[in-house]
């Protein structure tokens, strides 16, 4: 059976085609060449030896390269980016026997991959370029031969972020850097991407101190906004070459809507298609035709599952094929990457089910399909994942396959829009404040910061700098240069991958599993979660949030685990408004405290119980928009549907998630980047309130650019509800999969009613043909916040109900310094010395550059500090409880405090140790902590006698 046919039976399928949304056949395409003049020698020998014949956009990229430009080259998967820019460069290095150049790529596996095309050309032009990766699985004896002698490097932004400082051992490398090529530069998005941005900045004020001034190289795939993303991440002016005229095969792209003929209503609810078993039906479907395919899912969990199932299903229908199926994504070790890259290559593997690890452009040969198993988020990943089939010219097909989500559906049901709309533009945001000062310390690291340097290479303020010498993170010296004044990296405290720097390691019986960040163990890997790893389920037994560990035992389970969550907003500056019509959008700085409490175990689809989770909340500060309803919408509602509960609040609720389930149409997100909040009464805005907010310390920009797209967000909002045909609401349009109230309430009419009430506002002063001008209003607007309160309170002498406040912050904020420093004063103040001493050393381990916390630690420290004790058994614990209540005893409320704070972090379930700090806030007069220390004590142990003693001191 030829390979056409195997293709084309898929759609004809008796078993399949019913759930077929569309089919777009994308010609096969012819190639254009064109001949390049001037061509040095060696390069016409090597593409004549190679019967390589140039496309028109790899002539124009060498071309302008050549003529010194700055150059980004956005074309697809396998039209040949890589040769476009490797020959002028190899030319170069033909012609300067010193020159070097500096590839970055994006992931590890990339440049291993163009290692072995840099020796190829090392060998047939017959010149010494001596080509090496340099990243962390590089041996540590070949470091230094790399740096001394290679001219061309190959490394990756996390290896790059670390090796900066040590830019004295690269001294001959920087000094002769003609080119900086940035490989898979569309990757460079959000997060990662805006922290990418300021690594280039520091690498080229390296280099410029070097004497050198690097061409830059980009190569994307297409994008909207490539020229912007191009001088973002470099601060320089390129040429774009975009016209992609490669040949290509014939391709089936089809749209696979497993809910097409499904109608969901309250009888029919809990017997929804699977998406998951529907992906390993054509999965396995695709290995039992010899069409071997690569499977993308969109979650780590989700590859292995899929990967675990078709596995033991394909042991019964043929076995012989089980094994020739695999899972990748990152987390593994890199040996284990390479065995399935290769064996993708061989045709050992079949059928791989992977993350998004795989669709960048590693060279795993031809594959006959792809799976999409839920729109990855990006209108960039799916084609960069389709475009994994049919690289030989040979007919391929792609097959994406939809969740029962807004996103999904509105694609199935708009498949014009899918392939006839430009790709997104990539977004990164250089105004984040967090990663300002994280770059700015690791630029002072590499070379002290001349005054002025902050704003000519990263377009920072001086007023920035001067906040990080006032917090004495760093050092102005008697030049007026700015020094890192600490023996430490602080690359080493900042990762790429997120805003925050805290890493949790995963541990299995003493073995590291993986590591993630704080919002992802409080998402996945939180007590009593089911996490899986290479196909294994392992059950979470306990979270050391102090010391960053998870431990983890491996368990068989029929079940998974999902987390609920409560958010709680405040509005920290109003930075604009922007009008359209009626309707007011506000954008500013929030304060967001999401709080995980419980969590479900779910067999399939169905809830098998519910647990309760005792996580301190998760606070950060970050931007977004807001807009609100006014009171007479929530009447006309309450008229239209008297006989139902909580009508207005599901309106709101339900166009919160429709709005946020399609963000991605118009900003180049994932749907988990954002967050949002619906309420009937905000205190800041004194009305009903959507909020919808960057899910990232300091916001990153997504909500920013939703403020300029909101009219043609919400007219595809308003498009997806006309179109999904349930009754009263479902993932399809006002559901959502990361839901922290499970979905409550939510109603369906009014949501409609809310929605068209807001197109209404936009369009009450103009005819449909009139285009609509936003009105921006700039605020810049600080909100008092309840710190402010506290300390207005203080000031009036009013202590007990600014400690009340306090105390509040405290809970959500238990690093908040000048709420920390505050209570320290107070109770100071109050003479209640021991535990106001607590308090100051809290607030300088917060911010040691707090001024009201130095100046009581001066006053209040009259005896040595505590020599620190790691706990590493019960019996240790033991001995600190004797220790703490013996200092209580003596009155020594600080000390006590401070080893019972480290015992109940190693052990928070010790009821003793529970109550006796209770009974050392009770005589600190801070009784709302008391009683608090109180619960928790009693939950475990009611009966314990230092528990009883606290009762009746808090009766």
């Amino acid at each position: 059976m030829s390979d056409v046919n195997k293709i084309d039976m898929f759609k004809n399928d008796v078993r399949y085609r019913e759930n077929i949304a569309h089919i777009e056949t994308i010609p096969a395409k012819k190639p254009d060449f064109k001949k390049v003049d001037n061509l040095n020698p060696k390069i016409i020998d090597y593409l004549d030896s190679k019967k390589v014949k140039l496309y028109q956009h790899q002539a124009e990229t060498y071309e302008a390269i050549k003529q010194g430009e700055h150059v980004i080259i956005t074309t697809p998967t396998a039209s040949g980016k890589t040769l476009a820019f490797n020959l002028p460069i190899m030319e170069t290095m033909i012609e300067d026997e010193n020159a070097t150049a500096l590839y970055i790529y994006p992931a590890k596996a990339l440049s291993n991959d163009q290692l072995h095309v840099l020796e190829n050309f090392e060998q047939h032009l017959n010149i010494k370029i001596r080509p090496k990766t340099y990243d962390g699985d590089t041996p540590r004896a070949e470091k230094r031969g790399i740096r001394e002698n290679s001219r061309i490097v190959l490394t990756n932004p996390y290896q790059l972020h670390l090796i900066l400082s040590w830019h004295h051992q690269w001294s001959r490398f920087y000094k002769n850097l003609r080119y900086i090529v940035i490989d898979e530069s569309h990757y460079y998005k959000g997060v990662f991407g805006s922290n990418v941005a300021f690594l280039i900045k520091r690498l080229k004020r390296i280099a410029n101190f070097y004497g050198s001034y690097p061409q830059f190289i980009l190569s994307s795939a297409t994008l909207a906004n490539p020229l912007e993303l191009a001088n973002r991440l470099t601060g320089e002016e390129f040429k774009l070459v975009d016209n992609d005229t490669s040949p290509s095969g014939e391709k089936d792209f089809i749209l696979y809507n497993p809910f097409k003929n499904y109608k969901r209503n309250k009888i029919n609810s809990n017997s929804a298609p699977s998406v998951h078993m529907e992906t390993e039906n054509i999965f396995m479907y695709m290995m039992l035709k010899n069409i071997q395919t690569l499977c993308f899912t969109v979650s780590r969990k989700t590859t292995e599952l899929i990967a675990m199932w078709a596995k033991k299903d394909m042991t019964q229908v043929k076995g012989k094929l089980a094994h020739r199926i695999a899972a990748y994504r990152a987390g593994y070790q890199a040996q284990e990457r390479r065995e399935i890259e290769e064996g993708l290559k061989s045709g050992k593997y079949l059928g791989v089910t992977c993350t998004n690890a795989l669709e960048l452009g590693i060279n795993i040969g031809s594959l006959d399909a792809v799976i999409i198993s839920g729109y990855p988020g990006t209108m960039i990943s799916t084609w960069q994942q389709a475009g994994r089939a049919g690289r030989s010219n040979q007919k391929s097909l792609a097959v994406l396959i939809a969740f029962e989500n807004q996103l999904d559906q509105y694609f199935m049901n708009n498949p014009e829009f899918f392939f006839d709309k430009p790709h997104e533009n990539a977004i990164i945001d250089l105004t984040n404040p967090i990663l300002q000062d994280a770059h700015l310390l690791c630029a002072a690291k590499e070379l002290p910061l001349q005054r002025g340097e902050a704003e000519k290479y990263f377009g920072i303020s001086q007023n920035v700098v001067d906040e990080l010498v006032s917090k004495k993170d760093l050092h102005e010296n008697h030049r007026g240069d700015f020094i890192y004044p600490y023996d430490d990296n602080p690359a080493m405290d900042h990762s790429l991958d997120q805003i925050s720097s805290e890493e949790f390691k995963i541990m299995n019986n003493g073995q590291l599993l993986e590591t993630m960040e704080r919002s992802q163990v409080y998402r996945e890997a939180h007590e009593g979660a089911i996490l899986i790893n290479k196909g294994d389920t392992y059950v979470v037994n306990s979270v050391n949030l102090k010391n960053g560990y998870v431990n983890v035992s491996k368990e068989v389970v029929d079940y998974h685990t999902m987390v609920l969550n409560q958010t709680d907003i405040s509005i920290k500056k109003k930075i604009s408004k922007t009008k359209y019509g009626d309707l007011t959008i506000h954008f500013g700085e929030l304060t967001v405290s999401e709080d995980y409490f419980k969590y479900k175990k779910m067999h399939f689809s169905k809830a098998i119980g519910t647990y309760p989770l005792e996580l301190p909340p998760l606070k950060f500060n970050t931007k977004g928009l807001w807009f609100t309803i006014p009171k007479r919408v929530k009447e006309t509602l309450e008229d239209m549907f008297p006989n139902e509960e909580e009508v207005f609040a599901g309106g709101l609720h339900g166009a919160e998630h429709a709005l946020i389930g399609l963000f991605p149409l118009h900003t180049m997100c994932d749907r988990f980047d954002i967050g949002g909040l619906s309420t009937n009464y905000h205190e800041d805005t004194q009305e009903a309130t959507i909020f919808i907010y960057d899910g990232y310390e300091g916001g990153i920009g997504i909500c920013e650019k939703a403020v300029d797209v909101f009219i043609a967000l919400l007219d595809s909002t308003i498009d997806l509800l006309n179109n999904c045909h349930c009754q009263s609401g479902c993932p399809a349009c006002i559901y959502s999969p990361k839901c922290g109230n499970d979905n409550k309430p939510l109603h369906k009419n009014a949501t409609k009613y809310i929605l068209e009430f807001m197109s209404q506002l936009i369009s009450k002063k103009h005819s449909s043909t009139d285009e609509i001008e936003a009105e921006i209003i700039i605020e810049n607007e600080e909100l008092p916040d309840a710190f402010d309160d506290a300390f207005e309170l203080y000031e009036k002498g009013d202590y007990s109900a600014s400690k009340d406040v306090l105390n509040e912050i405290i809970i959500n904020d238990k690093k908040h310094a000048r709420a920390l420093a505050l209570m320290a004063q107070i109770l100071y103040e109050q003479e209640q010395n021991d535990i106001a001493l607590m308090f100051a050393r809290k607030a300088l381990s917060a911010d040691r550059s707090n001024e009201m916390a130095n100046e009581l630690e001066v006053l209040l420290t009259n005896k040595p500090q505590k020599e620190h004790v790691e706990l590493k058994s019960l019996d240790d614990i033991d001995t600190l409880y004797e220790e703490a209540y013996d200092l209580f005893e003596q009155g020594d409320l600080s000390t006590s405090a401070e080893i019972l704070e480290e015992l109940l972090d190693f052990d928070d379930k010790n009821s003793d140790a529970l109550a006796l700090m209770g009974l050392i806030y009770y005589h600190s007069g801070i009784f709302s902590k008391a009683v608090e220390y109180y619960k928790k004590a009693s939950k475990i142990n009611k009966n314990g006698e230092m528990v009883k003693e606290l009762r009746m001191r808090v009766a």
